[in-house]
């Protein structure tokens, strides 16, 4: 089972115009603009764009009787989500959804006026996206990733638990995502207090991972940290299938990734925070402004561990590291 836990900053703030006539309750048809990074084919985000929809529902917020979703895809082109961000703005959307960070800061770009509510951003304060989190200020609100970046040593130290002898591991990492780079660098200095050594693997496109798990074999790799990513998420069958050819026990971000067969993840739970941002729309669309509305961050990451991938790699996970695992997938 998973246990969630979200601190709430300023509850009182997130509740403004919660008893407000919304558009819906009006009559009227409120027009909510979602732009992701993503695959629209890719099956994890068909599942994160599920849990918003029913949430959305929860809410009163029917599609196609009182609410009509503009759903953009970039389809893991970072540099289509300018021109997607502007065309949701000259739709006259009520509020954008927009999923991860670089979806945010061109949807931030795009405008100054039209709300935007973020999804899984890296460190929104040091994108200006938000003057604070407790009080954004702007036009930008939502959920952040993660509180710092201090979680990545916590997920390396996990993967060092799970597999002790390791000592060399790669880290898959997409150059094109603005928020990696600070946190390659974090892993780097999480593994060299382990006594690791890391080499980092730049993947911009599915065509280039195959190629980087060749390239982490004949560089003796051991494991490999795959830093989260509208890439990752998409691809997560193939990269969960080169894991096991490669036999590289990896750490992930996304339980999702795990669930499709990667070792284990370390992370805040995805899922829920698309629920929870279906929350925000629904206090804007009645009246909220997002500069009162604190940004939601998580203190509890989900430890998800495949015993199926562990066996299928020759691995025994101890018994006191399945104790603190939050799902242990059989």
């Amino acid at each position: 089972m998973r246990r969630r836990e979200f601190v709430f900053g300023m509850n009182a703030a997130l509740m403004v115009g919660a008893c407000l006539p919304s558009q819906a309750q009006q009559g009227a048809t409120s027009k909510i603009g979602f732009l992701t990074a993503g695959s629209k084919n890719g099956t994890i985000t068909q599942q994160y764009l599920k849990a918003f929809r029913q949430s959305l529902e929860s809410l009163g917020h029917m599609e196609g009787q009182n609410v009509v979703i503009e759903v953009r895809f970039a389809e893991l082109d970072f540099g289509q989500l300018p021109r997607l961000a502007s065309e949701l703005v000259k739709l006259k959307v009520d509020v954008i959804v927009a999923v991860p960070t670089p979806s945010a800061v061109a949807a931030k770009k795009a405008t100054s006026s039209t709300p935007i509510v973020m999804i899984n951003v890296a460190d929104p304060i040091g994108r200006e996206l938000v003057d604070s989190l407790a009080r954004p200020g702007g036009n930008v609100t939502g959920l952040s990733f993660s509180v710092g970046l201090e979680h990545y040593n916590k997920a390396m130290e996990l993967l060092k638990e799970a597999v002790p002898a390791v000592r060399k591991v790669a880290v898959l990492t997409n150059p094109g995502n603005p928020s990696h780079a600070a946190i390659v660098e974090q892993i780097a200095i999480s593994a060299g207090r382990l006594n690791l050594d890391v080499q980092i693997f730049k993947v911009g496109s599915a065509a280039e991972i195959e190629p980087a798990f060749v390239a982490m074999t004949q560089a003796r790799c051991e494991a490999i940290f795959v830093v989260a990513d509208a890439l990752s998420a998409t691809e997560s069958t193939q990269i969960a299938t080169l894991v096991v050819r490669h036999r590289l026990p990896s750490m992930h971000q996304l339980g999702e990734e795990v669930e499709a067969g990667g070792l284990m993840s370390y992370g805040p739970n995805s899922v829920d925070q698309y629920r929870r941002a279906a929350a925000y729309v629904d206090k804007i669309l009645k009246g909220a402004k997002p500069a009162d509305l604190p940004v939601q961050q998580p203190t509890k990451f989900d430890l998800v561990i495949n015993l199926r991938t562990a066996r299928t790699l020759g691995l025994t996970i101890a018994p006191a590291l399945l104790v603190l695992a939050d799902q242990v997938i059989e």
